[in-house]
């Protein structure tokens, strides 16, 4: 089965591509400090360069995996809606894929124990959740104010390592929790394509209407207009 899997709910645009049983082919674009993320720009453009790499067409693709976050909200509309436009001109089978979750496959995989996976989402906030060192969900996504992060590295599953640009940002509040971050340039800190590939050979496949963003909060359009109308 031939996979093409992407992510678009960080600043980063990942894109992956998995012939068969063999390690993903992977391009990456990650703006840099300050610049507005290339989803909309780079997203096909990036899918395009493995496929060509990989020496296959549009209709070779079997399936498609797409991160559906939790994250941005722009990227996350970019990267669903790109999905579903691809499977319906290429007949290939959709899967969401939770960015958490490769994240945290990535981590738990390259250090067998206990993973906290989490996304800066900006406004004071995180998205985060956690496995423990058998893969079984310990604390399901969900958007967390900073001083609850500490609390998912429970002691009975330690050793507990925090992976994500999240985990970075809030280094202060995990690491008093005896949960170790690594350096910020680490690669566990980006989401993986290889895993992102590995999850959606794996996952079930979702009907195209069905496939939407897990956003986990309300946009910031929504909240201004609820706040002006109350």
């Amino acid at each position: 089965m031939n996979v093409l899997a992407f992510d678009t709910a960080t600043p980063a645009t990942v894109a992956g591509l998995r012939i068969g049983d063999a390690p993903a082919l992977a391009r990456r674009d990650e703006p840099a400090a300050g610049a507005r993320p290339g989803h909309a720009a780079q997203l096909l453009a990036l899918c395009a360069e493995l496929l060509e790499e990989g020496g296959l067409t549009w209709r070779d693709v079997d399936r498609i995996g797409v991160g559906v976050g939790p994250g941005t909200f722009t990227g996350l509309r970019i990267g669903v809606a790109t999905a579903r436009a691809l499977a319906q001109a290429t007949g290939a089978e959709l899967v969401a894929v939770s960015t958490l979750e490769a994240l945290g496959a990535a981590a738990r995989a390259a250090s067998g124990g206990s993973v906290i996976a989490v996304i800066d989402a900006r406004r004071g906030e995180a998205f985060a959740a956690a496995w423990d060192a058998a893969g079984t969900l310990a604390h399901a996504p969900a958007a967390l104010a900073p001083e609850a992060l500490g609390a998912l590295a429970d002691p009975q599953s330690a050793p507990w390592l925090a992976v994500g640009d999240g985990a970075i940002r809030f280094r202060d509040r995990l690491e008093p929790a005896s949960a170790a971050v690594p350096d910020d340039d680490s690669a566990l800190h980006r989401v993986d394509a290889d895993r992102l590939c590995r999850l959606a050979a794996e996952g079930a496949v979702a009907a195209r209407e069905e496939l939407v963003p897990a956003y986990l909060r309300l946009p910031d359009a929504e909240l201004a207009r609820r706040a002006r109308s109350a």
